[in-house]
């Protein structure tokens, strides 16, 4: 349901785990890209469901949200009612990853305060630690929304070690954007044994990075994000709910 890596190897270990579908939702790609590198990996046997995880807020009050079947760009760095207003109106499925965890997530409150507007959310991560999906699974609990887990692969060997089963078949993306925000029953699947743990904590260890080399590449070296609202592609249009 969440993977950032796809290539020839992340496909190969998608199919020998047996998925029928992966979906690809990088950091700080423009949606266009997302699509087209989708559609260049999916085949009869494996299809690529184009998402953004959208980061909104400011950086010491930041939510991602997962935004499955967008048909118009969205840019990161808008608040947090901009971009769920703009995923209503293009009807997407708007899903909570991570919730809980760091200083990145939606909380419980944030999730009851509006609870109409989500579709789902995350109950089993492979990147988090036990105690974080345990709190992931309270939310749910106490919010009643429907669930899912993913594996949050920001590493090929992770993709597989957690996936979500729909007991409605799921032909394409309109059925996955149709199960996910009509309810349809499903189960939240992980790997497990020693390997499952390593990959796990392989995948929390990659925060590190993210959050050091990752962030001063992203903040000093590599210019302005492509999704960030002021790019020529977004025409001014989230002047209004850009936070900086």
């Amino acid at each position: 349901m969440h993977v950032k890596v796809l290539d020839e190897r992340a496909v190969a270990r998608a199919k020998a785990r047996g998925l029928d579908a992966l979906v690809y939702a990088p950091h700080f790609t423009r949606l266009p890209d997302i699509c087209a590198r989708a559609a260049r990996f999916s085949d009869d046997d494996l299809f690529v469901v184009p998402a953004r995880e959208v980061f909104t807020g400011p950086w010491y009050d930041r939510r991602h949200l997962l935004a499955i079947g967008l048909s118009e760009p969205i840019p990161d760095f808008i608040t947090l009612r901009g971009a769920l207003a703009e995923f209503d109106r293009q009807d997407a499925a708007v899903l909570v990853p991570h919730p809980e965890m760091l200083n990145v997530s939606c909380s419980r409150d944030d999730v009851a305060a509006d609870a109409d507007a989500f579709d789902a959310v995350e109950t089993y991560n492979a990147k988090a630690l036990p105690h974080q999906n345990r709190r992931a699974r309270d939310v749910v609990r106490e919010t009643g929304h429907p669930d899912f887990g993913s594996s949050y692969a920001h590493l090929g060997r992770t993709v597989g070690e957690a996936w979500t089963t729909f007991e409605d078949p799921i032909e394409n993306e309109a059925d996955l954007v149709t199960a996910i925000r009509d309810g349809v029953p499903r189960r939240v699947v992980h790997r497990r044994g020693p390997g499952h743990r390593v990959r796990c904590l392989a995948e929390f260890a990659h925060l590190g990075y993210e959050n050091s080399w990752g962030k001063l590449d992203r903040l000093f070296l590599s210019g302005t994000e492509p999704t960030h609202p002021s790019n020529v592609a977004y025409e001014g249009r989230f002047d209004d709910v850009c936070v900086y």
